[in-house]
C-alpha cells in the first residue's frame, strides 16, 4: 500500500474545513481529534481529510464488534492503513449482548458509541470524535422517521453535533454525497473495505439504500443534499420548542403541577402538549405515542376535583396523579 495524496479533490475536505472554521474556538488548541474509522469508504475519506487538516493530532478509533467473520480482517486493514499514513490507532473489541426482544443492530449501535467514547478518553483525550455519516445516510434516517410518523425530533434526523457518554461527537459531512466519496477513492487509489452486511436486505436501511434511494435520486436529483438541509431546519425548529418548554416549566414545574398545567393549556393547548412531550421524552422509558399524549391531555382537562384520578399507560410505564402533580411510574422489573 503506497502513499497516496491525502486530499486532492477529497469531497470531505471542504466540509471539514468549513466545520473547523466555525468551531475551532470550541476545542482546546492541543486537543486530539478522533475519527470513528471502520475501514469503509466514508470513514476512510473522512480520516484522510482530517489527517491533511490536523496532522499528528488525528487518532483513528476502530470498534470491532466481532459480529461477522470479516471483523478481524477489517481491523487488520485499518491498522495497516493507519501505519502507512502515520495515523495514531486505537481499537476496542466488543461482545454485544442482546436480550430477548432487543434488536442486534440497535444494541451494536449503542455499544459502538460507548466504545468510541471510551477510546476517545483513553490515554490523551480527544476533544471531539468525528463520524462519517453523509447525505444519503441522513436521507435514509429521514425516510425511516417518516415511515414511523415521527415528530420534529425524529425528522431532525441525525444531529450534526451532540454529546454522548460525556464525549462530544460531530458529523461534519452530512451534506457530502456518498457517490462523490466513492468516486474520489477510486480515482485516488486509496483502499477501503466493504461491509458484507450492507448487502443484507432484511435490514431496513439496506432496503432503502438499494431500492428506494436510486429511484428517488433519479426522479429528484439532489434530494439527499436538500433533505439534509431540511433536517437542519427541522432541528432548529425543535430547538425552539425545547426552549419554549423550558420557559413554561418555570411556572408549571417538572414533573408538572396539574393546576398550573391546566392554566397553561387554557392559554395555549399547543404549549401544554409541548411541555408534556418534553417532560416525558426526557424521562427514561416514558416516550409517549401521539394517541397516548392526546388521551393524557383529555384526562388533564377533565381533572376538576381534588379526588379525580389520572391514570394512563405511557411508554413502558404509566402516568398518574400524585397529589397535585403528574408523575411517571416505570414498570417494576
Amino acid at each position: 500500500m503506497g502513499q497516496r495524496p491525502l486530499t486532492g479533490n477529497n469531497p470531505c475536505a471542504q466540509s471539514l474545513a468549513n466545520w473547523w472554521q466555525h468551531h475551532a474556538a470550541s476545542l482546546e488548541p492541543s486537543a486530539l481529534i478522533g475519527v470513528a474509522y471502520s475501514g469503509g469508504a466514508d470513514s476512510t475519506a473522512l480520516l484522510l481529510a482530517a489527517k491533511a487538516l490536523w496532522g499528528e493530532r488525528v487518532v483513528a478509533l476502530h470498534v470491532n464488534h466481532g459480529l461477522q467473520a470479516a471483523a478481524h480482517a477489517f481491523e487488520q486493514h485499518g491498522l495497516a492503513f493507519c501505519q502507512t499514513h502515520a495515523i495514531a490507532w486505537r481499537v476496542e473489541r466488543l461482545q454485544v449482548a442482546v436480550a430477548p426482544g432487543q434488536s442486534l443492530e440497535e444494541q451494536a449501535r449503542l455499544a459502538r458509541y460507548q466504545a468510541l467514547a471510551k477510546l476517545a478518553t483513553s490515554a490523551d483525550a480527544c476533544g471531539v470524535v468525528l463520524l462519517a455519516q453523509h447525505a444519503q445516510d441522513q436521507l435514509e434516517t429521514i425516510l425511516i422517521a417518516l415511515s414511523r410518523g415521527a415528530g420534529l425530533p425524529g425528522l431532525s434526523a441525525m444531529a450534526s453535533d451532540f454529546m454522548r457518554h460525556a464525549q462530544r461527537f460531530v458529523r461534519p459531512i452530512l451534506a457530502v454525497q456518498a457517490g462523490d466519496i466513492r468516486s474520489w477513492l477510486a480515482h485516488s487509489g486509496h483502499s477501503f473495505v466493504d461491509d458484507p452486511s450492507n448487502a443484507d436486505n432484511t435490514l431496513t436501511r439496506n432496503r432503502i439504500r438499494a431500492q428506494v434511494l436510486p429511484a428517488l435520486e433519479q426522479a429528484l436529483p439532489g434530494i439527499a443534499q436538500a433533505a439534509a438541509r431540511s433536517a437542519a431546519h427541522v432541528a432548529q425548529a425543535q430547538s425552539l420548542l425545547v426552549a419554549s418548554a423550558l420557559a413554561d416549566a418555570h411556572s408549571v414545574g417538572l414533573p408538572p403541577n396539574i393546576v398550573a398545567l391546566q392554566q397553561l393549556v387554557a392559554r395555549s393547548e399547543a404549549h401544554g402538549v409541548n411541555l408534556l412531550r418534553y417532560w416525558l421524552s426526557h424521562t427514561p422509558g416514558a416516550t409517549p405515542s401521539a394517541a397516548q399524549l392526546r388521551e393524557l391531555m383529555q384526562q388533564i382537562k377533565a381533572c376538576t376535583t381534588r379526588g379525580h384520578r389520572i391514570y394512563i399507560k405511557v411508554g413502558a410505564g404509566h402516568v398518574q396523579r400524585s397529589g397535585d402533580q403528574l408523575v411517571f411510574c416505570a414498570p417494576i422489573i
